[in-house]
């Protein structure tokens, strides 16, 4: 039987289309192999996001060429956002992949192992939802719904409309039979994805054109799915039918990820973001109204081109009014083909560390402020695993997406209610105490 190793970078998407790649590969007769030197197909699924993203998988693909040359019929196969990129330069710069294709081809891999396999082929063209595939889930209690693909979007830092193509919804119809699928198959938790969610349905046919809102009220009335989550919304779209469903809907968790980027209004209209400040701050209020009690995490860009230190000090003060929960920070990095890595201004790279130092610090300190309001309380936690730093206690998530390692003996897939004794930036700590009626 052969076998296949799949590595992944990037985002949730990602994750998701490579257990789609999984599951396609069990179907063909593959099984997975932990160790990449043990397997007959090798696939890298990229992203191409960030700078260090290309670094990382392109160290990763020397080993793949290496491993080829031992064994010259090993297949590698480079999938994803990065090979979308490159898609003209790939087998030109990598001649030992045998095969590559863009996030709307995954389902061309299967065409490519069933043929004769006779030269190097490459597939990308937008044509198909990774949805549609079978699916080889990392926990079986936790599952991806991918709701849409594509982005209308056109951030001018950003190359995602490039390599995943205009923006195009699911019916919703197909969406409630897969969530009813997923939740017979032992799914307990369902996070719907989409580059934009909540602009979903916008491009479906009227007589099945449902809002986002709606879309979360369907799949809230699946027997079987204790939690639902999303990512990532966008704050130009953020409305208050939505903020109202974190409110109604007893399955919507409380976290709402609301990627900020800057602080500084001039830096968004910079970034092609079509928000400002001020209509930010306003989703924010909406929240803090209707749900007093949602995690907000977000995502912050440091040093885009013309940021001054006045535009970096109205991204701090958003930090420090808003308290996220978390937050993803990254230095900003020139992407090919994009507006922004043509701009004048660039900021020098030692500003941009040290303007990161002091983000990360204070979202940190207000992260670990925030985490303050659990200890005491007793928390539903979905059990994951073991904990990562120890692996005598046991790791899992409340509904505000925030980590837990606790005292116990859960299993993972259960549900479980934790007395929270302690609270970092990142994570809780606590002991079990069964909940009733909910166990495996």
């Amino acid at each position: 039987m052969k076998k296949f190793h799949v590595t992944t970078f990037g985002c949730q998407m990602n994750e998701h289309d490579s257990e789609r790649m999984k599951g396609m590969l069990t179907s063909l007769g593959y099984t997975e192999s932990q160790q990449r030197e043990d397997a007959d197909l090798i696939l890298f699924n990229t992203c191409s996001i960030r700078e260090n993203a290309d670094n990382r998988f392109i160290s990763h693909l020397g080993e793949a060429k290496r491993l080829k040359g031992e064994d010259p019929e090993r297949i590698v196969g480079v999938g994803g956002c990065w090979a979308q990129s490159v898609k003209d330069e790939v087998f030109r710069r990598f001649p030992f992949v045998d095969v590559a294709f863009g996030p709307g081809q995954i389902h061309r891999l299967a065409e490519f192992l069933n043929s004769d396999q006779l030269s190097a082929q490459g597939y990308f063209e937008f044509e198909d939802f990774a949805g549609h595939l079978p699916a080889h889930r990392a926990r079986q209690f936790q599952g991806w719904l991918q709701i849409s693909q594509g982005c209308n979007c056109v951030c001018s830092y950003c190359i995602v409309p490039s390599t995943r193509g205009r923006e195009q919804s699911r019916d919703p119809g197909e969406l409630v039979l897969e969530a009813e699928r997923l939740a017979a198959d032992g799914v307990r938790e369902i996070t719907l994805l989409g580059q934009n969610v909540n602009s979903y349905g916008r491009d479906l046919p009227k007589e099945s054109r449902v809002r986002f809102s709606d879309l979360l009220g369907m799949i809230d009335q699946v027997d079987g799915i204790d939690r639902v989550r999303y990512t990532s919304p966008h704050p130009k779209d953020m409305r208050e039918d939505v903020i109202e469903a974190h409110a109604s809907l007893p399955t919507l968790c409380e976290h709402i990820h609301l990627p900020l980027q800057s602080g500084s209004s001039p830096i968004l209209k910079r970034m092609r973001r079509t928000y400002t400040r001020e209509r930010y701050m306003d989703r924010v209020a909406m929240i803090r109204e209707k749900v007093p009690d949602c995690a907000i995490t977000t995502d912050i860009i440091v040093g885009f081109p013309g940021e001054t230190e006045t535009d970096f000090d109205q991204t701090l003060h958003v930090v420090e009014e808003v308290g996220y929960d978390g937050a993803f920070t990254f230095v900003y990095s020139p992407r090919r083909g994009t507006l922004a890595a043509e701009m004048e201004d660039q900021v020098p790279h030692p500003v941009k560390v040290e303007r990161m130092e002091r983000l990360v610090e204070a979202v940190q300190r207000r992260a670990r402020e925030r985490s303050q309001r659990f200890v005491g309380r007793n928390m539903e936690v979905l059990v994951e695993g073991p904990s990562r730093s120890d692996p005598t206690r046991i790791r899992g998530r409340i509904r505000h997406n925030k980590a837990v390692n606790f005292e116990g003996t859960a299993e993972p897939g259960q549900m479980v209610e934790v007395e929270i004794s302690a609270a970092t930036s990142q994570t809780l700590t606590g002991t079990e105490r069964l909940l009733s009626g909910i166990g495996a």
